[in-house]
């Protein structure tokens, strides 16, 4: 351990640090520990009573003081600072220290919140985290905490090793760690009183019966605690989705970070039905329906913005499953130019949109980013001179420029018959949510030939098979060829992540074994994983698209009944179509993206 451990927790110290690693500048160095030196000295100077002269707002915590300055981080991506974080590491190895960026859902909380009490610990600044062996890991924010962490030794009887974490981290921790597990608690002791260490399905049913359902989901205030929190951290997080799932001796929470689910937390099952009522409630669903489906959702505010989360129920084994569609405004509406990496695929999209009338297609599976690509595509074209109404199941994020309607099958409102109402209503611009009937397919072309821009989607695996997916929906060919402008396929890839980006030599051998022939070795990039990341080595997603405008040249192949999709691929391809595959290796070779996740998304040409 650094000589430095042993002597006090100081500005000079951390500046020293900065310097140490070429972060920092000695000239720029004895500017702030001038300017942080008369801080003290104005803060020292403060009347005791009465009101002040001056307003004066000294820091006096070197690490806060540090970290107010915003200071950018030499070398590192941009926007990047020193931060909290940065020190945190610097600090880590100068005292020989390990370093953590730690996850409540990684802690066991009983074992932990019964070391210490919170007040101690938020005092204090000290997390214990768990055994490593027979140490008990304490989360410290920097190596000069040898007192506090003898305090520590002597409650839990253990001796101490202690870990750097960075102050927000750490702060965060404290915070998430006494309250989620108090309202896991109160609620199970609530609702279960100590008696019963599982349910079964027979056991759900009964605690139901047992209790009025507005009681359940309004009155524990452990339960509101409890869902807020979830929320908090989904936000927080980057969470897309949360999947609230009952089993037979637990309820199991997972999380969807660009795409992938992860396992978040093991919490009792007999709180289960008091978090789906409470859900129920705010989302306004019926509480007492347990044995159908339903939809609704929720407006939440967090940190001065707002977000909709979609809320859908359905019975399963154990009882209720739970997913919520967390919305963000500002991932599904983008700026469209920064959605296509190829120059060429973002100009063939902006042909489509100067059409005056015709289809446009987007196609993918569930979750490849269709909706945001027609939202953003919506916003550019709605204008005050232009009437834009949309058909969604559901509405998925509402917006006062778009007239907005929802699909409600029983009382006749579907994506074929409503179209006949909208082209009552003068518009401009029509968006159907999906294609999947004659009925839909057959008015949005007449739409269509009767001078509107109709915007919709088909679930295929291709540009190309859209067309023959039409014509197998029952539209002529020719009323295909006549109204179609274009398709664009797409899908999402994750992002390797900026904190963590590494390079490394992909052989030519190594591109053969996974299905590439190239002409040398390949300098790529990966993510290592890293805090930022969550160790998974991506960060973000981004579109790998197949753009095909319906040329006179397929059309012409469509109407002579050539119209399979292998023929109008090749056909494409010659006049200059890239590949969904073509598409993402090029993100690849740019170090946007991975082979792992082309791999994963993409299908061979």
């Amino acid at each position: 351990m650094s000589a430095a451990v042993s002597g006090k927790f100081t500005l000079e110290y951390l500046l020293n640090l900065l310097l140490g690693v070429g972060l920092m500048g000695q000239q720029n160095a004895e500017s702030i520990k001038r300017d942080y030196q008369q801080s003290l000295s104005d803060s020292s100077r403060r009347p005791r009573g009465g009101k002040a002269n001056v307003q004066i707002n000294a820091i006096t915590d070197p690490l806060d003081y540090l970290i107010s300055l915003k200071l950018p981080l030499p070398g590192a991506v941009e926007g990047r600072l020193i931060d909290d974080d940065v020190l945190a590491r610097l600090m880590a190895k100068d005292s020989g220290l390990p370093y953590h960026r730690v996850e409540q859902r990684e802690l066991d909380l009983d074992f932990i919140t019964h070391l210490l009490p919170q007040s101690f610990a938020a005092r204090h600044l000290v997390q214990p985290l768990g055994l490593e062996g027979s140490k008990l890991a304490v989360g410290v924010r920097h190596p000069f905490y040898q007192a506090v962490l003898e305090d520590v030794r002597r409650v839990a009887g253990r001796e101490i090793q202690a870990v750097i974490i960075s102050q927000t981290n750490l702060k965060k921790l404290i915070t998430d760690i006494y309250a989620f597990n108090s309202s896991v608690k109160g609620a199970t002791n609530l609702y279960d009183g100590g008696s019963r260490h599982g349910l079964d399905v027979s056991n759900l049913e009964q605690y139901v019966k047992l209790k009025n359902a507005s009681e359940i989901a309004d009155d524990d205030q452990h339960i509101k605690n409890l869902i807020d929190l979830l929320f908090a951290e989904a936000f927080e997080s980057r969470a897309s989705d949360i999947h609230i799932e009952p089993k037979r001796e637990k309820l199991l929470i997972r999380m969807r970070f660009d795409g992938i689910l992860h396992d978040m937390y093991q919490l009792p099952a007999v709180i289960h039905p008091a978090m789906v009522s409470r859900l129920k409630t705010i989302s306004r669903l019926d509480i007492a329906e347990r044995r159908r489906p339903q939809d609704g959702r929720i407006k939440i505010a967090h940190n001065n913005a707002e977000a909709e989360v979609r809320v859908s129920t359905m019975p399963v084994a154990f009882g209720e499953k739970v997913v919520m569609r967390i919305l963000d405004p500002e991932s599904l509406f983008l700026d469209l130019k920064s959605m296509f990496f190829n120059e060429d695929d973002y100009k063939k999209w902006q042909d489509f949109m100067t059409n005056p009338h015709g289809i446009i297609l987007v196609t993918g599976p569930t979750g490849s980013g269709k909706t945001t690509t027609l939202y953003s595509t919506l916003r550019q074209l709605s204008t005050p001179e232009v009437n834009v109404t949309t058909i969604e199941d559901p509405v998925e994020m509402i917006h006062e420029q778009f007239n907005q309607v929802s699909v409600q099958p029983k009382v006749g409102i579907t994506f074929g018959s409503i179209i006949r109402t909208i082209l009552r209503q003068d518009p401009d611009i029509i968006m159907v949510g999906e294609m999947r009937d004659k009925e839909t397919a057959e008015n949005a072309v007449q739409a269509a030939l009767t001078g509107h821009l109709v915007l919709s989607t088909l679930h295929t695996n291709d540009a190309p098979t859209a067309v023959t997916r039409l014509v197998e929906l029952g539209l002529e060919p020719f009323l295909v060829a006549s109204t179609v402008i274009g398709v664009m396929a797409q899908r999402l890839v994750r992002r390797i992540c900026p904190y963590c980006v590494d390079e490394f030599v992909l052989t030519a051998k190594m591109a053969l074994d996974l299905g590439f022939i190239t002409d040398g070795d390949l300098t790529l990039k990966h993510g290592r994983g890293c805090d930022e990341c969550r160790g998974t080595g991506y960060l973000g997603r981004l579109a790998t698209v197949e753009v095909m405008p319906l040329t006179e040249t397929l059309k012409e192949l469509i109407l002579n009944s050539e119209k399979n999709a292998l023929t109008l691929k090749n056909r494409a391809r010659a006049e200059g179509m890239t590949t969904l595959r073509e598409n993402a290796l090029d993100l690849m070779l740019a170090g946007k993206t991975t082979i792992q996740e082309i791999l994963r998304v993409t299908a061979a040409d």
